[in-house]
C-alpha cells in the first residue's frame, strides 16, 4: 500500500486547518461536488484500511520493534534522496531553479559522499529537503484536481495527482531494475517506511476516518500545489463532467 496517499501526513496535521470543522459539516451522505465517485470511494477506503490493520501496520509494528532506530533512518534517507530525482526534475518544470539548483546539490552530495544516501549530509550542509511532484508540477501548469478518487491499496487521490503519480513513479531509477525481487524488494520496504513515519498521526484521527482523510489530503495538496497559500475552502476543481 502507498501509505503516502492512504492516510494523513505528518505536514497535514502540521497545518492549523479546520479539519474537525470539515469533519463535524460534512455527513457520510453529502457527497461534494470534488467527490462525485463518493460511494465507491467509501468502499474502496474500508478496503484500504482493512489491509493496512491486517497487513501494513502489524509490519510497521514490528519493523520498529526489532530494527534499530539508526538503520531505520538510514532507510528513510536512502528512499527520500532517491525522491530527489522526481523532486529537481519537476521543480525545473515549474521554472524554480534556485530550488532546483539546492535539490542539485542535495542529490551530488548524499549519493556521492552519504554512500548512496544513507547518510543525509545534505541537511548538515544547508540543503533543504524539496517536496514537488509531477501532479503538483501539473496544478503549477493550471490543471485542475478534477474528482477525488481513492485507488486499491495506494489510498487517496485525485484524477490529477493520480497522473502524476505514473510519472513520478517512472523517474525512480528503482523501479528499472532487471531484478524483480530486489524491485519488488525495495518497494516493500519503501511502503513500510512510509507506514511507520505515517503512525505518529494515526492517532489525531477523529470524526469520520473517510472524511476526515479526504479533507486533510486535499488541503495538504492544496497546500503544496500553492506553496503555502492555501485557501479557505475547496473551490476550484474545474469542470471534469
Amino acid at each position: 500500500m502507498q501509505y503516502r496517499c492512504s492516510k494523513i501526513s505528518a505536514l497535514a496535521m502540521s497545518l492549523g486547518l479546520s479539519l474537525s470543522v470539515a469533519t463535524s459539516s460534512v455527513s457520510a451522505q453529502q457527497a461534494p461536488d470534488y467527490d462525485p465517485w463518493q460511494p465507491v470511494n467509501v468502499k474502496v477506503h474500508a478496503f484500504n484500511d482493512y489491509v493496512d490493520s491486517k497487513v501494513l501496520r502489524p509490519v510497521a509494528n514490528g519493523y520498529t520493534r526489532y530494527v534499530p532506530l539508526l538503520a531505520r533512518r538510514g532507510v528513510s534517507n536512502f528512499f527520500a534522496n532517491i525522491n530527489n530525482i522526481s523532486v529537481l526534475a519537476n521543480n525545473l518544470l515549474q521554472f524554480k531553479l534556485q530550488a532546483a539548483a539546492n535539490d542539485t546539490g542535495r542529490l551530488m552530495l548524499n549519493t556521492t559522499f552519504g554512500l548512496g544516501g544513507v547518510l543525509d549530509l545534505a541537511t548538515w550542509a544547508g540543503f533543504d529537503k524539496n517536496e514537488e511532484d509531477f501532479g503538483q508540477t501539473l496544478g503549477y501548469w493550471g490543471v485542475p484536481p478534477g474528482p477525488y478518487v481513492v485507488i486499491p491499496l495506494f489510498g487517496p487521490s485525485t484524477v490529477r495527482d493520480g497522473l502524476g503519480f505514473g510519472v513520478d513513479n517512472y523517474t525512480n531509477p528503482l523501479n528499472h531494475r532487471e531484478d524483480d525481487l530486489m524491485r519488488n524488494a525495495a518497494f516493500v520496504l519503501q511502503q513500510v517506511d512510509r507506514r511507520v513515519e505515517a503512525m505518529a498521526v494515526d492517532s489525531l484521527m477523529s470524526g469520520d476516518p473517510y472524511i476526515f482523510t479526504r479533507e486533510a489530503y486535499l488541503q495538504q495538496r492544496e497546500y503544496l500545489v500553492k506553496d503555502g497559500e492555501v485557501a479557505s475552502q475547496q473551490s476550484d476543481w474545474g469542470n471534469w463532467d
